[in-house]
C-alpha cells in the first residue's frame, strides 16, 4: 500500500509516527466519454482564459474568488506556513464511547502504519489502550490543504482513523422528516418484527455487487462480438402501497421462501395474527338457515347444501302462505256476492207481493 501522508499521532506527550493509507479502494467499472458519430476519444483540456492557450499542469496554481469575481492567489507555500498545530500530526483531543459518534459524520477510511521500529512500542501501546477502555479516540488533523476531523478505533491489530465531517456540516432532518400525524398500529408492528426475525443476520463479507458483475458480463460479450444476454425479468418493486398489512405478509412469506422455510402451515397463523382470530375458521349457517336446515340423516352435509335447502324451504313457505291469503280473499268474495245475491231475491219476492195486493184491490171494488 502506498502511503498518502506521513506525520504522526500526538497522544498527550507520546508522539508516534505513522504513515497514512487508504483503508478502501474503489471497484467501481469507471467509462471514458467517445464521439458516438465516429467513437472518438472526448477530452478535457485546461485553457487560460486570457491568453486563449491550454496550459500544462506547472503552470496552475489556486485562488479564491470573491464575492464581487475578484481572484484571489495563494500559493502552496503560504498554506504550509500557516501555524496549524495539525499540519502534520494526528492530534487526540478526547476518548469517547463509539456510540457517540454519529455515522453520518463518517467519511474517508484510512490505515495508520508505524512508521520505522522506534514508532511500534508507542503504537502497539495506543493499540491495547484502545481495545481495553473500548472507546474511540477524537482527534484533529490536517490533509489535502485543511484540518479535518477523525476517529480513531482499532481493527484487528491495526488502527484505524475515519474522517469525520464537521457537526456543521450535518444538514437538519426537518425538511425530510415524515408528517408526525401518521401513526401505525401494533398489529403492522408485528408484522414487521416477523420480517426482520425471517430476513435474520447476514455475514457481510457474503454480500456482493450484482450490478457489477452484470456489466463485466455485458462488456465481455460486446468483446468477444457476442449478443449480450437478455436480462431476467423479474418483479419491481414500486409505486404505491395500498394494503401496508397484504405487503408485509407477502414479504414475510418471499423471506421464508427464498430462505427454504415452509410457509403453507403458517400462512394461516399470518392471517390469524392479522384478524386476532383462529387461523382455522369453520363458516357457520346463519341464524334462519339453522332453525329451516334439515336434521342430519347419515352424512354431514355442506354448507352450502342446506343453506339451498333453507332458501328453497323459505321460498316454498313464503308461496304458500301467499297462496292462503289470495284463496281466503277470493272465498271472502264469493261470499259477498252470494249474499248480495240473496238481497237481490229478497227484494224481488218482496216487490212481487206488494204488485200482487195493488191488482187486487181494483178487482174486489167492482164486484161490489
Amino acid at each position: 500500500m502506498r502511503s498518502i501522508w506521513n506525520g504522526a499521532i500526538s497522544f498527550g506527550l507520546v508522539s508516534i509516527p505513522i504513515k497514512v493509507v487508504n483503508a478502501t479502494e474503489s471497484h467501481s467499472i469507471s467509462f471514458r466519454q467517445v464521439h458516438l458519430d465516429d467513437g472518438g476519444r472526448i477530452r478535457y483540456r485546461k485553457f487560460c482564459e486570457l491568453e486563449d492557450r491550454e496550459v500544462t499542469t506547472g503552470e496552475i496554481g489556486k485562488a479564491y474568488e470573491d464575492a464581487d469575481g475578484t481572484l484571489i492567489p495563494v500559493t502552496d507555500e503560504e498554506l504550509a506556513a500557516l501555524p496549524i498545530p495539525t499540519a502534520r500530526t494526528i492530534e487526540i483531543v478526547a476518548f469517547v464511547p463509539a456510540e457517540r459518534i454519529d455515522p453520518l459524520q463518517m467519511d474517508t477510511a484510512y490505515y495508520l502504519a508505524a512508521n520505522g521500529v522506534p514508532a511500534t512500542k508507542p503504537y502497539v501501546l495506543l493499540r491495547e489502550a484502545l481495545k481495553r477502555s473500548q472507546k474511540v479516540a477524537v482527534a484533529k488533523f490536517a490533509l489535502r490543504g485543511r484540518e479535518r476531523l477523525g476517529m480513531l478505533r482499532v481493527v484487528d491489530d491495526v488502527i484505524a482513523m475515519h474522517g469525520l465531517l464537521w457537526p456543521d456540516e450535518i444538514r437538519s432532518t426537518e425538511e425530510v422528516a415524515p408528517d408526525a400525524s401518521v401513526t401505525v398500529r401494533d398489529k403492522e408492528l408485528d408484522l414487521a418484527d416477523a420480517l426482520m426475525d425471517t430476513l435474520g443476520e447476514v455475514e457481510l463479507t457474503e454480500l456482493h455487487d450484482d450490478y457489477r458483475e452484470a456489466v463485466e458480463e455485458l462488456i465481455a460479450a460486446k468483446a468477444s462480438g457476442e449478443l449480450p444476454a437478455a436480462p431476467p425479468a423479474g418483479e419491481r418493486a414500486g409505486g404505491k402501497v395500498l394494503d401496508l398489512m397484504a405487503a408485509l405478509e407477502k414479504s414475510v412469506r418471499a423471506a421464508k421462501v427464498s430462505r427454504g422455510e415452509e410457509t403453507g402451515e403458517e400462512e394461516g397463523e399470518e392471517a390469524g395474527a392479522r384478524t386476532g382470530e383462529s387461523a382455522e375458521v369453520t363458516p357457520l349457517p346463519s341464524r334462519r338457515s339453522a332453525r329451516t336446515a334439515p336434521k342430519e340423516v347419515g352424512g354431514k352435509k355442506s354448507t352450502s347444501t342446506a343453506r339451498k335447502t333453507a332458501a328453497k324451504k323459505t321460498v316454498a313457505k313464503s308461496t304458500a302462505k301467499s297462496t292462503g291469503q289470495a284463496a281466503g280473499k277470493a272465498a271472502a268474495t264469493k261470499s259477498t256476492a252470494k249474499k248480495a245475491a240473496a238481497k237481490k231475491t229478497t227484494a224481488k219476492k218482496a216487490t212481487g207481493k206488494k204488485t200482487a195486493a195493488k191488482k187486487a184491490t181494483p178487482r174486489g171494488r167492482a164486484s161490489a
